[in-house]
């Protein structure tokens, strides 16, 4: 193996080992919702703090596919506030959008 495969490898090793962890969910602190869409999927993480409590992610299928930026991102926000609702409803959460306006 030479010194190229070699620093990959480390590289690989040092990223899968440091991936973020998820941190249990404290009801005393404020959630954050960040969401996004493409083409072919939604995705959202709750967080708290910066750390993420929890992910979620959804590929678009059928009609869904054909939707404008504006649709898919606001099907994003929907689909992740009835994911997590036993989280959000009791208290003030903040939102955070990927959308470019």
């Amino acid at each position: 193996m030479g010194q190229k495969q070699l620093k990959a490898l480390e590289e690989l090793k040092e990223r899968l080992t440091k991936a973020p962890i998820l941190a249990l969910p404290d009801f005393a602190k404020t959630f954050e919702l960040e969401y996004d869409s493409s083409e072919i999927g939604i995705g959202a993480v709750l967080l708290q703090e910066g750390h993420p409590i929890a992910y979620f992610s959804e590929k678009l299928h059928g009609a869904s596919l054909n939707y404008l930026t504006y649709d898919k991102e606001m099907y994003a926000l929907v689909r992740a506030l009835q994911t997590w609702k036993h989280y959000l409803v009791s208290k003030e959460f903040v939102i955070h959008s990927h959308l470019n306006i």
